[in-house]
């Protein structure tokens, strides 16, 4: 008798349903489906209300939030941004956009946010912003990085991708710096499928990143109400960022859910540091105590003398999804980078993420930390 193939624990997967499927219907009711509508508005405000910020703008993705904001924020030929290493390449690729050039500093080995030290020792007199990012869920180190921009004058953009629902030192993320970025793809902790949005306390960020990303005019909603007809003058460059109707209202009931989706995860991270706190050659990912980290991923550090490719395999091959942690940027040949950050390419070589979502079951996580374990055992 042929046994069945063991079913697959999703490395990560969203928490949708009735709520956003009600949510949906009433925008289909609304006959506005497009971007920059009436349910984008409420969105926008609602965000704001949660990350403590004075502004919100929905957008087509959080690249698209990182790079309205360098570039609200002047960046251009002939400047560098100091660019926190360990990140997806969209953090770098943003001041790439403006014609900028980023320059990579290096983290810390516990949380794998930026180092503050190393982000003063990137700064040159060519410096105008600092773009740290909230690595993997968990808040960098915004006291001292404020501190390094305001003593050389630099702006600072927090990169909070990950970050929806985790605070610092009791400050909800997107609160830190000029402008923060979030993600709402399908693997964060809140999602659309896409869509991302730009949080800021600064009007003339607000102001500037509201037209540019919508072509460089105003809103036709904003336009709607006017007897005339009035024709918008583009006098900018702008793009096409706007986040639909559609996908704002979903992201509406999944703030809604929001505190218990983090909980939600809290739980299995707790869980799998019950079951994995003894497994050698394994480090479990830090949470600095004053922050509250939102567990986008889960990601274990193995030791140098364990295959990652063997430990991936074999928990492949038992039905567990597993995925690096992300990139040492200033490894991509696509920046050119000359300077080394030692500590972002060595945990990007041995960094593991393991599933981390609001539906994994106790059943699920056992079988994930078990197999985990035996492949760790066997991989050497």
């Amino acid at each position: 008798m042929t046994s069945q193939p063991p079913s697959v624990i999703a490395l990560g997967q969203p928490t949708v349903g009735e709520p956003e499927l009600r949510a949906i219907a009433e925008v289909f009711r609304s006959g506005w489906i497009a971007g920059n509508g009436p349910t984008g508005m409420r969105f926008a405000e609602e965000f704001a209300r949660v990350a403590g910020t004075a502004h919100a703008l929905p957008v087509t993705n959080c690249t698209a939030a990182l790079h309205l904001a360098v570039a609200a924020l002047g960046a251009g030929p002939g400047d560098e941004v100091v660019v926190a290493d360990y990140t997806f390449p969209a953090t770098g690729h943003a001041v790439v956009f403006t014609g900028a050039t980023p320059v990579f500093a290096d983290v810390r080995p516990d949380t794998a946010t930026v180092d503050p030290a190393a982000v003063e020792a990137a700064v040159t007199e060519r410096t105008v912003g600092i773009i740290a990012v909230d690595a993997l869920g968990q808040c960098a180190d915004y006291t001292e990085l404020q501190a390094v921009a305001d003593a050389r004058g630099l702006w600072l953009v927090e990169d909070a991708a990950c970050s929806a629902g985790a605070t610092y030192q009791g400050r909800p993320a997107g609160s830190f710096g000029d402008a923060a970025c979030f993600s709402f793809h399908g693997r964060k902790g809140i999602t659309a499928g896409e869509g991302g949005a730009l949080t800021t306390d600064r009007d003339d960020v607000a102001a500037q990143a509201r037209k540019t990303h919508a072509f460089g005019i105003e809103s036709a909603l904003a336009r709607s109400g006017s007897a005339d007809l009035p024709i918008p003058e583009f006098d900018e460059i702008g793009w096409n960022y706007k986040l639909s109707d559609v996908a704002a209202a979903i992201m509406l009931a999944q703030l809604e859910r929001l505190p218990g989706l983090v909980a939600a995860r809290q739980a299995v991270a707790d869980a799998y540091g019950e079951l994995l706190g003894d497994l050698e050659l394994v480090d479990l990912p830090v949470t600095v105590p004053d922050r509250t980290h939102s567990w986008q991923s889960y990601v274990v550090t193995l030791d140098p003398s364990v295959s990652r490719g063997a430990v991936a395999r074999e928990l492949r091959s038992r039905g567990v999804q597993c995925n690096i942690g992300t990139y040492a940027s200033h490894l991509q040949p696509v920046y050119g980078a000359t300077t080394p950050c030692p500590v972002s390419a060595d945990l990007f070589r041995r960094h593991l993420a393991i599933p981390m979502h609001a539906n994994l079951t106790e059943a699920e996580v056992e079988r994930v930390a078990t197999t985990l374990r035996d492949a760790v055992m066997t991989s050497r």
